[in-house]
């Protein structure tokens, strides 16, 4: 699923969209069911995924239905482009969805919202493992009373890539970076001895805004789904971006395909990203191998977080399922069980959200690509220090608002305060929530 994740945010967009007309979620047969983790399991469920997700879960099922005689796990690979419409539909309607869904973590809060008695709470089967899982998932598939209605799956733990031809040329000993002012200040040294910018990044997508604030602690809406995306935390990361393009410090290019080509042509010496960017680098740019190092991010202040998230997803349990209590063990069987999750990350490449699966040696394994650094445990290591946030059901609308604002403010030289100021007044008018004050 590496591969959709830039269109997290289109997917959530229009998760909220099509639900828009939902006032309290559709009765659903199965909306009381409450789940049994010591259930007689039989009978036959259908789960739905795309992509690398549904590859896992099929291998997975075999799995479980030799250890569960007499159960059936069908899974269909739904294709990403049809998944959303499919299941804002079917959360609509009361019916036409099977017994378990994925969903995106950035997709997550509208379906959560929109739909609040669509999905079964989880937390009977799963609630004992919360600490065995990355925090920020477990808060983000949870609804306003603490129930979980999207287990977490794969996490996108964020790091920072680096070139070590690049820096090396510049003289700079980039292990020694701790802070954003302090790379800021390497920047200018790597773009004067060599002509590399600092780093490449989409502008007109936000550039990486959301992830800053993170690290801060901070997302666009605080837990009482009051807007924030004027705070302080965001004035300082926005001045931030401003100030570096200001330097000549970024590459501003244009969607997906920008940003992978800006590293096959090796424009910029860091780029933040998650940990599925791996598997981009080594399947887009193998002619870099041995060119790249990956280091924690730098913090905003010392002994500050030094990751965020950008990705994921999770699955869920409709209310309508037809069998629900096969499909929560499914879930359980899957995700919260250290040696499905590793083999799911040794697999097809989901990187695990189940702390315990983080200890496998394949973690700590030396990386070719990478100059036989064992780059997995960096993410391993951060993995459960990615700040919890908080997403709504119009953190899609406040994205866009967000980037725009960016744009503004980056390449238009606009004050950061001011069109902060101005997007959150224009996030509150067109969907009636307050300003944090």
């Amino acid at each position: 699923m590496k591969k959709h994740l830039a269109l997290a945010s289109v997917a959530a967009l229009a998760a909220v969209v099509l639900t828009g007309c939902a006032t309290g979620g559709v009765p659903t047969a199965g909306k009381g069911t409450a789940l049994d983790p010591e259930a007689e399991l039989d009978g036959e469920i259908t789960v739905w995924s795309w992509d690398v997700g549904a590859v896992a879960l099929e291998r997975l099922a075999a799995e479980f239905e030799k250890k569960h005689e007499g159960t059936t796990v069908r899974v269909v690979d739904v294709g990403y482009d049809n998944a959303y419409d499919k299941m804002s539909v079917g959360f609509q309607a009361g019916t036409g969805l099977p017994d378990v869904v994925t969903i995106e973590t950035d997709a997550a809060p509208g379906y959560i919202t929109q739909f609040p008695k669509g999905m079964l709470d989880l937390t009977p089967v799963l609630g004992d493992e919360e600490k065995d899982f990355d925090p920020f998932k477990w808060a983000a598939g949870s609804d306003a009373e603490g129930s979980l209605r999207i287990a977490p799956w794969d996490s996108g733990t964020v790091a920072m890539f680096y070139r070590t031809d690049i820096v090396d040329e510049a003289g700079i000993d980039i292990e020694s970076v701790q802070t954003w002012d302090e790379l800021i200040e390497a920047g200018k040294v790597i773009k004067e001895k060599t002509g590399h910018t600092l780093m490449s990044t989409d502008v007109a997508a936000g550039a990486g805004f959301q992830a800053r604030l993170q690290q801060l602690g901070q997302g666009l809406f605080n837990e009482e789904g009051e807007i924030t995306l004027n705070s302080p935390e965001a004035v300082r990361v926005l001045t931030m971006l401003k100030e570096m393009n200001e330097a000549g410090l970024i590459k501003n290019v244009t969607g997906w395909d920008g940003r992978v080509t800006s590293a096959k042509d090796g424009d910029s010496a860091v780029t933040p990203e998650a940990v599925w960017w791996i598997g981009t680098l080594q399947g887009d740019a193998p002619e870099h191998s041995g060119k790249f190092g990956v280091l924690p991010l730098p913090a905003f202040d010392e002994g500050g977080a030094r990751t965020s998230n950008n990705g994921g997803s999770g699955l869920a349990v409709p209310a309508q399922a037809k069998n629900p209590q096969l499909a929560a063990a499914f879930i359980d069987f899957v995700l919260a069980d250290a040696e499905n999750q590793a083999s799911m990350m040794k697999s097809e490449g989901l990187f695990p959200s189940y702390l315990p699966a983080l200890e496998d040696e394949q973690f700590s394994a030396p990386v070719d690509y990478f100059g036989g650094q064992p780059v997995y445990q960096v993410f391993a290591e951060l993995t459960a220090e990615i700040p919890p946030i908080v997403y709504t059901s119009d953190s899609a609308e406040a994205s866009d608002i967000v980037a725009n604002a960016v744009s503004a403010a980056v390449l238009n030289g606009a004050d950061p305060a001011t069109v902060l100021e101005d997007a959150a007044k224009q996030l509150a008018t067109s969907t009636g929530r307050e300003i944090a004050e």
